[in-house]
């Protein structure tokens, strides 16, 4: 019988799956909470992608950002 769970009937892996999304959680986490992104905080929260789109966040969307508010800050005048 084909069973989807069954690459996790060994804890082992799972175990590695858990100890490698925790961390990336986190800091998905405390960066948008940082940067006051709730919808991004509610959707890492919520979906376990095992830590792709925490990642995602991390080093793209988060980014993105601060790249579009330095293009978009008038330079400061002396």
């Amino acid at each position: 019988m084909n069973n989807i769970l069954a690459p996790f009937e060994n804890n082992t892996l799972l175990l590695l799956l858990v100890l490698w999304t925790i961390p990336w959680k986190g800091v998905a986490l405390w960066k948008a909470a940082k940067k006051k992104d709730k919808w991004w905080f509610i959707v890492i929260l919520v979906v376990n992608s095992a830590a792709l789109l925490e990642a995602a966040y991390i080093f793209y969307f988060s980014e993105q950002k601060k790249k579009i508010k330095k293009e978009t800050t008038p330079p400061k005048s002396i």
